[in-house]
């Protein structure tokens, strides 16, 4: 909603300006230099971006005016779902959650929990650590270096997309030039001819710099430090599944695992101590 807004307050004021000072829109009407500078951007950034990058992009732009889905209710959630898990494996053994383990995507016990269980790379990050402890009874700080590993490459995975819609936005006000350039070779093939079609195409050159600045600056640029601000808050998931999985290795009751696990959410993320408590009341 906020991204909406910023839209909308960039594109009012410098519409308003423009025409405050007796511009008119109709100069601004430039399709041609549309296609050339947006085309150009994102034949270049198919270029420079492997696929995978590519789909996370645009899997989370839309995020960008929605809101992230990690949000208050999926962190709760996903204290939850930790919650049972061990609580489970507590009382009945390991062997009573190896199905769950192994299938979770059709485990009745994740699929209590709607906004964690479609997030999957979260959950096989959960299943698979989990399996790990398991399977090895391998000490809490060997648990942890391995969990660590992981999410150093997690973190590389999820500021790509960020980093790549940058470059797209810096490499914008070049694109400009770019449709500029071709605007004043058209003009040049026009010297001799009415002076009103000259002055349309040196109008029709300046816009397309003004495009190439107006899209980099106004829109990718911000586009982009959202998708690094959105990478930032799923990272957080990783990080509170470890504190929990560390805390539950180590000896930990499962309250007292998700607690640890509940500290390391952003403020504006994290249920409080009391809500936390009583959404796990529950699950007892």
């Amino acid at each position: 909603m906020f991204a909406l807004a910023g839209v909308l307050v960039v594109i009012i004021s410098v519409v308003s300006g423009y025409l405050a000072s007796h511009g008119k829109m109709l100069a601004l009407w430039q399709p041609f230099e549309v296609i050339i500078i947006c085309g150009a951007a994102l034949g270049a950034f198919m270029v420079a971006n492997p696929f995978i990058v590519q789909k996370k992009v645009l899997t989370m732009l839309p995020q960008v005016f929605s809101g992230s889905r990690h949000n208050k209710r999926f962190y709760t959630q996903l204290l939850g779902l930790m919650y049972c898990l061990f609580q489970k494996s507590r009382q009945n053994g390991f062997l009573a959650i190896e199905e769950d383990i192994e299938s979770p995507f059709t485990s009745e016990l994740f699929n209590r929990f709607p906004d964690v269980i479609r997030d999957h790379e979260v959950v096989n990050f959960l299943t698979d650590n989990y399996r790990i402890f398991t399977l090895t009874g391998l000490p809490a700080y060997e648990i942890e270096v391995i969990m660590d590993n992981e999410i150093e490459q997690i973190q590389e995975e999820l500021v790509a997309p960020s980093h790549a819609l940058t470059r797209v936005a810096e490499a914008l006000p070049g694109f400009g030039i770019v449709a500029a350039v071709l605007g004043i070779v058209i003009t040049m093939g026009s010297i001799g001819g009415p002076i009103e079609e000259i002055g349309g195409h040196v109008a029709a050159a300046l816009v397309g710099t003004f495009l190439g600045i107006f899209f980099g600056y106004g829109f990718v640029g911000p586009a982009a430090s959202h998708l690094e601000s959105l990478g930032t808050h799923e990272l957080k998931a990783y990080l509170c599944i470890k504190a929990c999985l560390n805390s539950i290795v180590s000896g930990y009751a499962p309250p007292v695992a998700v607690e640890t696990g509940r500290k390391l959410l952003p403020p504006e993320m994290r249920p409080s101590f009391i809500e936390l408590a009583d959404d796990l009341k529950q699950y007892r």
